[in-house]
């Protein structure tokens, strides 16, 4: 859908818990793997204003990462944490400047933005690195397209705005044909997960292809919040088993922190 931006729910609770394991991952990643080809699908504009006009009409960082930054966050999370308030809130790093914070300068990063205004700004965003190719294209079919060079691992991050159904049936034929295509690449993808747990039997059809961990966290909701989000979760393919248990203590203390 062309019609999402991610900059009104940027610093959320769902950003929360999707970056701070993303960061996980690909710091795991670069000690493993220094020589790797990191792919986004759904790359977004890359950085937040989160003092900005978009960030601040709904308010959603105020729960998420402005609430961890202002309250003592949970150890596992404040890695993450660390590189956010060293950057200040009006430069909120988005995947792809976390994969510019964290890859070695021999990896390799391609990121496809579809939506043309998010392209345009992720270019400004983030256009200036050497590693990097950004494409203004369909992410899906333009990934299958890359191969890893013979000493490179190949890690993909999927996060498409689950706006329609369809972004899930997409995501459902899209998986195993990318697990297929990189017998050895690492698949690193977002999921929402919804009052009306419509994500369940998606979730459960996802385990089955191949090794992977899933780290969620919900948290509470209020009676009259007419919001369908009440979760999030990231599930990793193929991922350093360094990353695994780091991950699922980060989902286990945001579930506590925010039950409180």
């Amino acid at each position: 859908m062309l019609s999402y931006q991610h900059g009104f729910h940027a610093g959320n609770r769902a950003d929360v818990l999707k970056h701070a394991v993303l960061h996980t991952i690909l710091s795991a990643v670069a000690k493993q793997s220094p020589n790797c080809l990191y792919v986004e699908t759904h790359s977004g504009r890359g950085r937040y204003d989160l003092d900005g006009a978009q960030a601040t009409k709904g308010g959603e960082a105020l729960d998420g990462v402005l609430s961890l930054l202002n309250d003592g966050a949970p150890k596992p999370v404040r890695p993450w944490l660390d590189v956010v308030s060293g950057r200040g809130t009006g430069d909120y790093p988005g995947s792809p400047a976390l994969a510019q914070h964290l890859l070695p300068a021999s990896a390799r990063m391609v990121f496809f933005e579809k939506h043309p205004t998010e392209h345009k700004e992720l270019v400004k965003a983030v256009g200036n690195d050497p590693r990097l190719q950004i494409k203004h294209a369909d992410g899906y079919s333009g990934a299958l397209k890359l191969s890893p060079r013979s000493n490179e691992q190949i890690v993909c991050f999927v996060d498409p705005s689950y706006e329609t159904s369809r972004d899930i049936d997409a995501l459902a034929l899209w998986t195993p044909r990318a697990l297929k295509r990189w017998p050895n690449g690492m698949l690193v993808l977002w999921l929402p997960l919804f009052k009306d747990g419509r994500e369940i039997e998606f979730g459960e059809y996802l385990t089955e292809f191949d090794d992977c961990f899933v780290a969620g966290a919900r948290w509470p909701m209020d009676p009259l919040d007419e919001g369908a989000l009440e979760g999030s979760a990231i599930v990793a393919y193929r991922a350093p088993a360094a990353a695994r248990e780091t991950s699922l203590n980060i989902a286990s203390s945001l579930q506590s922190w925010w039950a409180r």
